[in-house]
């Protein structure tokens, strides 16, 4: 099971993208801290105190006072129920259902992933890709899951999970190259790969096959299967994801069953 710590330890928050281009002169600082402060829970699921929030949000305390009162406001943050500290807010979800809705994508494939679940009794999942991360947007669970791997919302690593894998595959070395560059290369589990080699390798293969295999790199005892889904015909948008169990499966049944159907899914979806 994962724990708390062990979570904060894995959990790879989106940084602030030092390639964007910002035109101070319409960049609003004040605006921007606001989120500076809810990314500031993206790294742990406890209550934060104010001095937790100035650090984790890079501004000044006076400064996070001043935000978490006009969050706490809004209803975009709420008390602790022990009141030690300030928690994200319920109107946090209202704003993940208006993305959710409008997002041609997730309408799409909530029904191709529905059945998808039907037929394989395993976990599936879309993702989105995201640069060095991608985002899990729909999580079908099968019978058995850890609460993390349950939600969506969730950011990983793309170097070290199968869709990131198979959709890296999609773009040329260039590009692959400089998204693991730019990737913090530490493990999730004792089994993660972290040599740009052998995760290159891995990509290749994924170019070959036509889908990604991942075996207890981010998860220990789970196998993943991915294929990636594209827009105009190359571009990597998404993947599709089956994940089980490898108390449940051998690994090679896993991928001659499942690949097939992962890659199926992701062909239906793409444009």
């Amino acid at each position: 099971m994962t724990t708390q710590a062990g979570f904060e330890r894995r959990y790879q928050a989106p940084e602030r993208d030092p390639i964007i281009e910002v035109d101070e002169r319409l960049f609003l600082k004040s605006a921007a801290r606001s989120f500076y402060v809810l990314e500031a829970f993206a790294r742990s699921p406890r209550p934060l105190s104010l001095a937790e929030v100035a650090k984790g949000a890079k501004i000044s305390k006076s400064a996070a006072q001043r935000v978490v009162q006009t969050l706490l406001v809004l209803g975009y943050l709420e008390r602790s129920a022990t009141g030690t500290g300030v928690v994200p807010g319920r109107r946090i979800l209202d704003r993940s259902f208006d993305y959710l809705r409008s997002n041609p994508l997730i309408e799409r494939a909530t029904p191709i992933l529905t059945e998808l679940r039907k037929n394989t009794g395993e976990r599936v999942d879309l993702s989105l890709f995201d640069d060095v991360t991608i985002l899990y947007a729909i999580r079908q669970q099968s019978k058995r899951e850890t609460f993390y791997a349950t939600l969506a919302g969730r950011r990983m690593p793309t170097f070290a999970t199968a869709g990131g894998r198979a959709m890296l595959s999609l773009l040329d070395d260039r590009h692959v190259d400089d998204i693991l560059r730019r990737s913090k290369l530490v493990p999730l589990t004792p089994k993660t790969l972290i040599d740009a080699r052998l995760i290159r390798q891995r990509i290749e293969d994924a170019r070959r096959d036509g889908y990604a295999c991942v075996q207890e790199e981010s998860l220990l005892g789970e196998i993943v299967i991915a294929a990636a889904v594209t827009r105009d015909r190359t571009m990597p948008v998404g993947a599709i994801h089956i994940a089980g169990s490898l108390a449940d499966w051998n690994a090679d049944e896993f991928r001659r069953r499942f690949a097939p159907l992962a890659m199926e899914a992701a062909r239906a979806l793409s444009a």
